[in-house]
């Protein structure tokens, strides 16, 4: 077992902390902090499970399963408190996902791994492709916003209506998106597995890999098992985390918008912010780009949109029209990254850029004034 596995099994001491808090009535704020310190452990062992039941089931489908549970933690967080009427926290939590995946853990990856190889380098195609289609993304969530802010008499039914509209469009070119990297292009994703094989000598063939033997394969049924109790636990650990979640807040001296856009995001995103930056410091680094850049575009193509179609169906109206200071964030985050990731190369200095920009945008959402 990995030291990163040992540290994420220990965290689980705080679901069990966390009930006792809230059936014991230690308060509202305690219920909050081990709500939280406890999702980060069961986030973790979801990827986990998804992982080795995708060994079981082959590449196609465990590709499509680690999409589909890719973001499962930050959906289900983000459902509970859509149900619970909390809908700018919830648009919070997803400008402030995308934010911190784009400039977070991008930013410590490439700091990171920057210290170990003086430069590392990616697929620049991949790079370009994922930034045109988060710029894609980033279109989406301004016009409705766009459209309230510039027109007279716009009505939430309309904002709803349209916000539902682009959601489809956007599921629409997510599944296409799934063609692209697991079919029809699926070679422009494996460069990174490709680099880190032992090359063969000149004449040589290169001897394919040999896939698991029935002992090696996990068990498809435990793991199953493993995937359904944390997936119930991330679901009943959100529930205290939202439900404690205004009064938490408010003892903290923290605004609702600082939480939705900083601390949620990096609570839900915690087991993913490891992967990335353990990759990138062994030189994997189309590895980290994939894994950061493919969590911010399913936040934006996929997440999003269920939720406002999901909003629209429970009569919560759920719709696009985001705060402009998160949009102006969002923005400010994809064109550094496009800038930085263009050129298909990466030092320490530009993990510098981009943590030093999510520092700044952090302490600008702290000292808004906003309340949500």
């Amino acid at each position: 077992m990995s030291t990163k596995s040992k540290i994420f099994l220990v965290l689980l001491v705080f679901c069990p902390l966390s009930w006792a808090a809230h059936w014991l009535g230690w308060g509202e704020t305690t219920v909050f902090i081990l709500a939280g310190l406890a999702i980060v452990p069961l986030a973790a062992f979801m990827g986990t499970a998804t992982e080795e039941i995708a060994v079981v089931i082959g590449p196609n489908a465990g590709g499509l399963l680690n999409a589909t549970f890719g973001n499962a933690t930050e959906l289900i967080l983000a459902y509970i408190a859509l149900k619970e009427g909390l809908i700018d926290v919830v648009k919070a939590t997803l400008t402030g996902s995308i934010i911190g995946n784009l400039l977070l853990v991008m930013g410590f990856a490439v700091f990171l791994g920057g210290l170990r190889y003086k430069e590392q380098n990616f697929q620049p195609i991949a790079a370009r492709l994922n930034a045109s289609t988060m710029n894609l993304g980033v279109v989406a969530i301004l016009l409705p916003t766009a459209l309230q802010y510039t027109s007279t008499g716009v009505t939430e039914t309309v904002l709803q209506n349209l916000s539902v509209a682009v959601a489809v469009v956007l599921i629409g070119v997510y599944l296409l998106s799934l063609v692209f990297s697991m079919g029809t292009h699926a070679y422009l994703y494996d460069v990174g597995l490709a680099e880190n094989m032992e090359m063969p000598e000149l004449g040589e063939t290169m001897a394919e890999p040999s896939p698991p033997t029935e002992e090696e394969k996990p068990n498809l049924w435990l793991w199953t098992g493993v995937l359904l109790a944390v997936t119930l636990g991330v679901a009943v650990e959100s529930e205290l985390l939202v439900g404690s979640l205004e009064v938490a807040t408010e003892s903290l001296g923290l605004t609702a918008l600082f939480t939705g856009v900083i601390l949620l995001p990096i609570i839900g995103n915690a087991a993913e912010h490891a992967t990335a930056v353990t990759v990138a410091m062994k030189d994997k680094m189309d590895l980290s780009m994939s894994v950061v850049m493919g969590s911010s575009l399913q936040i934006a193509f996929f997440v999003a949109p269920v939720l406002v179609i999901v909003g629209w169906a429970i009569g919560q109206p759920m719709d696009l029209n985001f705060n402009p200071f998160e949009l102006v964030a969002v923005l400010v985050a994809v064109l550094i990254v496009n800038s930085i990731s263009g050129d298909g190369s990466s030092n320490w200095l530009e993990g510098v850029l981009l943590l030093a920009t999510y520092a700044i945008v952090a302490l600008a959402f702290y000292f808004h004034p906003t309340l949500i």
